[in-house]
C-alpha cells in the first residue's frame, strides 16, 4: 500500500486523547510550517491559526465546546480563524510581504494588490466571511494529512460556539472569527474507535 494511503487509513476520529503525551517542539514546528504553506485564493491567506496550550484557557473553551473532553486532553488545541472582512490593510500587508520575499520593488505588486481589492470589494460582508471560511477548510486538509504522516491524531470539530470562542480569545477586535477547532495529540489506548474498520 502506498504511504499516502497508509497515512489516511491510520487516522480516525479520535475521541479520547492521552493527556500525558505531548507533541514535541520539532513536530509542532513542522505542523506550523505546513499550515503556513496552505494554498489559498490569491495566496492571500485570510486566516490566522491559534495554538492553545494554557490549561485554564482550554478549560474555559471546553464549556463552549459541548464538553468534548478532547479540547482539554489533547496535547494542543488549534483554532483556525477566518478574517470577517477582506480589508485594504490586509491586502497591502500581503503585497509588502510579496515584495520583501521576492526582492521586488513595491510598485511591481501594486497592480496585483489593486486587482484583489477590486475583486473582494464586489462581495458583501457575509460573502467575504464565507469566502474566508472556505480557505480554513483547505488549511484543515493540510493539517490532517500532515498530522497523519507524523502519526499525530487530529480531530476536526465544528461543534463549538464560535461567538464564545471569539469573546474568550479576543478575536472580535482582530477582525477574526473561529471557524474550526482541532485538538491534536495522541490517542488514548482505551479509545475503542481506533480498532473499528473504516467505512467509506
Amino acid at each position: 500500500m502506498h504511504s499516502i494511503l497508509e497515512d489516511l487509513n491510520w487516522r480516525y476520529a479520535t475521541k479520547r486523547y492521552d493527556s500525558t503525551r505531548k507533541i514535541s517542539t520539532d513536530k509542532m514546528e513542522i505542523i506550523k510550517h505546513a499550515l503556513q504553506l496552505t494554498p489559498t485564493s490569491y495566496g492571500l491567506q485570510a486566516l490566522k491559526f491559534f495554538i492553545i496550550e494554557t490549561p485554564a484557557l482550554r478549560a474555559q473553551l471546553l464549556e463552549h465546546s459541548f464538553n468534548q473532553q478532547s479540547v482539554v486532553d489533547a496535547s494542543h488545541l488549534l483554532v483556525l480563524c477566518s478574517f470577517k472582512q477582506i480589508t485594504p490593510d490586509l491586502v497591502d500587508s500581503y503585497m509588502e510581504n510579496i515584495a520583501k520575499i521576492r526582492s521586488l520593488e513595491p510598485e511591481k505588486v501594486v497592480g496585483f494588490g489593486s486587482y484583489i481589492k477590486n475583486e473582494t470589494a464586489k462581495f458583501s460582508e457575509q460573502d467575504q466571511l464565507t469566502w474566508s471560511k472556505h480557505q480554513a477548510y483547505i488549511a484543515l486538509g493540510i493539517l490532517m494529512k500532515t498530522c497523519a504522516q507524523l502519526r499525530i491524531d487530529a480531530t476536526p470539530m465544528e461543534g463549538f460556539k464560535a461567538a464564545e470562542y471569539d469573546r474568550i480569545l479576543g478575536l472580535e477586535s482582530k477582525n477574526l472569527t473561529a471557524t474550526l477547532v482541532v485538538p491534536i495529540g495522541y490517542r488514548h489506548e482505551e479509545d475503542g474507535n481506533q480498532h473499528l474498520k473504516k467505512v467509506r
